[in-house]
């Protein structure tokens, strides 16, 4: 009886360690800010969208705003972001809108150590998450008749995506309607595209020239080793 009762108190031990490991946090050197992180399998996530204004090699990037100055840069190709509505102050769980232009600089939009997703790593998580009946919404922000399939299968899996918006290459702010999710991936070295989710269903763009000016936000994920 006492050893088996040892081996449980083992057992919940190491439970407990394997739980304690699967969430963590990041500092960013650029600029010191603080990102919680979640494991997914063997991937390390940011659980929070990207907020940085610079370049990994400390450039910075410029920022619109206004929605002339997010126009221009579209049209001369250069990289740009902005806050939802020029608010730094609202809806600061989106972080910041970038166009294809940030996200394709070779200087590198991601914290060194980290990189943009790529559509491979983006189905693999979801793959994992399917396998152990968790899900990537964060449900508290999603309206609950979206999620009741979610709520009654699966549990919350830490990646606490929110509902967010995009921005169009005139500079028109979609609004924030607890349909959708929208993240820049990466779909080869020089390719991106755009992720679209929600509870009901999965799509993706590939972006022409001038959808590389919608503004969009972005989550990273750890190189491996």
């Amino acid at each position: 009886m006492i050893k088996n009762l040892a081996l449980l108190l083992i057992l919940l031990i190491n439970l407990d360690q394997i739980n304690a490991q699967q969430y963590g946090s990041f500092k960013d050197s650029r600029d010191g800010k603080v990102y919680k992180t979640v494991k997914i399998g063997q991937q390390e996530w940011m659980a929070e969208n990207l907020n940085t204004s610079l370049f990994r090699n400390g450039d910075p990037i410029p920022e619109a705003k206004t929605k002339e100055e997010w126009e221009k840069a579209g049209e001369n190709k250069k990289p740009a972001w902005c806050y939802y509505k020029f608010d730094s102050s609202g809806l600061s769980y989106i972080g910041k809108l970038y166009n294809g232009y940030a996200v394709l600089d070779q200087r590198g939009l991601a914290p060194i150590g980290w990189h943009i997703t790529f559509t491979e790593e983006w189905d693999s998580m979801n793959n994992n998450l399917n396998q152990n009946k968790l899900h990537i919404f964060e449900t508290s922000s999603w309206g609950t008749e979206l999620l009741t399939n979610y709520q009654s299968q699966s549990k919350e899996s830490g990646l606490s995506v929110s509902p967010n918006i995009t921005r169009s290459a005139s500079g028109i702010f979609s609004t924030v309607s607890r349909l959708t999710a929208s993240f820049w991936l990466f779909k080869e070295e020089d390719k991106i595209i755009i992720q679209i989710i929600s509870p009901q269903s999965r799509a993706r763009y590939t972006p022409a020239e001038l959808f590389k000016t919608i503004g969009a936000p972005v989550r990273c994920i750890k190189d491996n080793k």
